[in-house]
């Protein structure tokens, strides 16, 4: 699963402050090698280079 601008995901990477927290993609890039890692923002900070495996779609509450 890809991810666009804008979408709310949450963040696996036990090695960030910001494990399991949900955020909002703000970037999407394309690495050297094809693939796209992207910038997540937090409500207090971002990370950047994250690649799609290290995040999950925040399901919507209705």
């Amino acid at each position: 699963m890809s991810f666009e601008e804008d979408d709310a995901v949450i963040l696996h990477d036990q090695h960030s402050e910001y494990d399991g927290e949900a955020g909002t993609v703000t970037q999407v890039m394309e690495n050297m090698f094809g693939d796209a890692t992207y910038t997540i923002s937090f409500e207090d900070g971002q990370e950047t280079g994250i690649p799609e495996d290290s995040l999950e779609a925040v399901e919507d509450e209705e």
